[in-house]
């Protein structure tokens, strides 16, 4: 069935309907599909026996999502091999030797660099998300990758012929066709991740390469309307990999200022796992801007104990008595397996953590009076 048919979350926001609750993306790949990533690398198997297997592995997902009751459902982003790398697909001009994240349990991840212009996508989001689209019977969101990261792509060194201006322009314009793309396909919502903009202040005290990240994600937002915004929100957490984070040591509140610059509708913020979230909820409310929706994390993907009803049901509560209910969601931390080799986290307990969301939010609601 045909999504964009559907109602999407936009139409139960107002405080007369149930608080509403949307994934952040990625679940754990399947043994199965890891298997055959792996063999396909190795040329053991042909590339439409992997994209069977994908194929399966997509719609197995989206049943399992739909089970939860989740009004609104992703692929699980069974398809990319990470959520920030996945423009990068069949690209021929980049090099080893990018910018290396690392985590504090000593593990890193390396981006490449690009070694010659002009920068285009390999693929869009948009692949992702109509190859799902034949499964749903809910509204899907599809997750984009924000034009910050993919900005620290372009070496310091520069690269002849091809100017950094240039780069930002071209870069500028495929993020725009990439989040435009899925509006038009018919995603409930778009979530550019985000996840770069607490490291920013690691790697920058000073601010500035986060104020440099906020600014050039503007400028592709300037590409939208008022209305195409409401459905567009942002992703902030400290990075969440094998169980690790890299950045979960900065104080959230010298993000916070900056972050609710962003010319979104939707905010969707890693809060279970923060040890005083009522100080950052504080300090959201004062940045909130009339209607916006504030997605606060009820449930926290690098912890393997599964949250209750009860749990998610208290930390709402918690969140509302804080943040006007009219402008309140709910979500997950962050996503499950934000890069595919990822298998800290079982498909079981994210599924059981999905659900236990959908349900204590739901719970919330009628306790607040708002269901």
């Amino acid at each position: 069935m045909c999504v964009d048919a559907m109602p999407t979350p936009l139409d139960w926001e107002p405080m007369t309907m149930p608080i509403p609750t949307e994934p952040i993306g990625s679940i754990p790949r399947s043994a199965e599909l890891l298997g055959a990533m792996q063999a396909l690398s190795r040329g053991e198997i042909t590339e439409a026996k992997f994209r069977d297997v994908e194929d399966g592995e997509v719609r197995e997902t989206i049943k399992r999502f739909e089970e939860t009751g989740s009004p609104v459902i992703s692929d699980g982003e069974q398809r990319k091999s990470s959520f920030a790398t996945y423009p990068l697909t069949g690209l021929t001009n980049l090099a080893p030797g990018g910018v290396t994240i690392p985590f504090e349990d000593g593990h890193t991840r390396q981006l490449p660099k690009l070694s010659a212009g002009p920068f285009r996508f390999g693929a869009y989001a948009v692949s992702y998300l109509k190859s799902a689209q034949q499964y749903a019977h809910r509204p899907m969101k599809q997750a984009v990758i924000s034009a910050s990261a993919l900005s620290l792509l372009y070496p310091q060194e520069g690269i002849a012929g091809y100017t950094r201006e240039q780069f930002v322009s071209d870069l500028v314009a495929e993020a725009q066709k990439d989040i435009r793309e899925c509006l038009a396909a018919g995603a409930a919502t778009v979530q550019i991740d985000f996840t770069e903009g607490r490291l920013a202040l690691k790697l920058d005290p000073s601010g500035g390469l986060l104020a440099s990240f906020v600014e050039l994600n503007n400028r592709v937002l300037s590409g939208f309307t008022a209305e195409e915004k409401r459905r567009i929100g942002v992703h902030t957490c400290p990075g969440g990999d094998k169980d690790s984070t890299h950045c979960a040591d900065v104080d959230y509140l010298g993000l916070v200022p900056q972050l609710f610059k962003m010319d979104v509708g939707r905010f969707y913020v890693q809060l279970s796992s923060e040890k005083d979230r009522p100080r950052v909820l504080k300090a959201m409310r004062e940045m909130l801007k009339s209607g916006r929706i504030l997605f606060v994390g009820v449930t926290d993907p690098i912890n393997p104990k599964v949250e209750s009803v009860d749990d998610v049901a208290a930390r709402v509560i918690e969140a509302a008595s804080i943040i006007p209910v009219a402008q309140l969601g709910t979500t997950d931390d962050c996503g499950f397996s934000p890069f595919a080799d990822d298998t800290s986290t079982s498909r079981d307990t994210a599924f059981a953590k999905i659900a236990n969301r959908v349900e204590g939010t739901k719970q919330a609601s009628k306790e607040l009076g708002v269901a």
